[in-house]
């Protein structure tokens, strides 16, 4: 009899684990932070208009993100802050097809995200499968916060992608085939918050993923709130252009060639006119 009850208890702690585990709900706070290597010809910008160029570009990366979560899904958004400063008068164009300029639905039951995305004064609706991660669990650990991560590693090919800034250039200037390279993205994940989520895109490890890097862009956890009270707000966005991923990048490539032409008149109109073009 002794036996059974041990059985007993340990099957109800089990039981109470599991429910537990599906009833986990929390809020993760995330940072950005980008690498920028851009060169400037000195004849043609002066010291104080590249510090302000720069730090622009850099406050352009380093933003702050929430995601709040369940066991199924979770939404990603990035948290409102004031409009920056633009002294130097420079035009940015930066598309994002990462989640990372919009709300981003994500449902790992189901294998599938919504991302609410404004492309120019229009709201798509980007609706796709995700794509499963090929990660390699790694022994590496450290921690993060009160957390201890394990590593995971990927690899994966991707076009060269540059931060490209012309100042007074050829108004006709494109980049044709681009090239590609091999990078290996790091992320750091933590069992003790059993979530198959992550920042962005990411999912696919057995625990909540606090840390990415892609070799340019690092995005870490700050904060962590668990059973947060805001789980009614993982609500699939509807509204928007429906589109496919694919058929939003295509979009996205059309309005910026709209966007060079437009700015190639205002270059020839205004020789001291700067461009900032900046790929995401």
């Amino acid at each position: 009899m002794k036996s059974i009850s041990k059985i007993l208890v340990f099957g109800l702690l089990l039981m109470g684990s599991w429910v537990s585990a599906q009833n986990f709900v929390g809020e993760a706070t995330y940072k950005t932070k980008r690498k920028l290597n851009i060169q400037l010809d000195s004849t043609k910008v002066n010291g104080e208009m590249r510090t302000q160029l720069m730090e622009m570009l850099k406050k352009q990366f380093e933003k702050t993100y929430k995601l709040t979560f369940n066991q199924e899904a979770s939404i990603y958004k990035e948290e409102e802050s004031l409009g920056l400063p633009n002294p130097t008068g420079a035009q940015v164009m930066m598309v994002r097809a990462d989640g990372g300029d919009g709300e981003l639905y994500k449902n790992t039951k189901e294998g599938r995200y919504v991302n609410q995305s404004e492309l120019m004064g229009k709201i798509f609706l980007i609706k796709d499968a995700l794509e499963p991660h090929d990660w390699k669990l790694e022994k590496e650990t450290k921690n993060i916060g009160d957390y201890t991560c394990f590593k995971a590693t990927k690899t994966i090919e991707r076009e060269k992608r540059e931060d490209t800034m012309k100042v007074n250039e050829d108004p006709d200037f494109e980049i044709k085939n681009p090239e590609t390279e091999t990078i290996t993205v790091t992320a750091w994940y933590t069992p003790q918050i059993p979530v198959n989520s992550g920042p962005a895109l990411y999912f696919g490890l057995p625990g909540l993923i606090l840390e990415v890097n892609d070799g340019e862009e690092t995005t870490i956890c700050s904060k962590i709130v668990l059973n947060s009270k805001k789980a009614d707000q993982i609500v699939e966005p509807t509204s928007g252009k429906e589109v496919t991923q694919k058929e939003f990048e295509t979009i996205a490539e059309e309005k910026l060639k709209e966007f060079q032409e437009r700015n190639s008149y205002n270059r020839k109109k205004d020789g001291n006119n700067i461009e900032i073009r900046i790929g995401g």
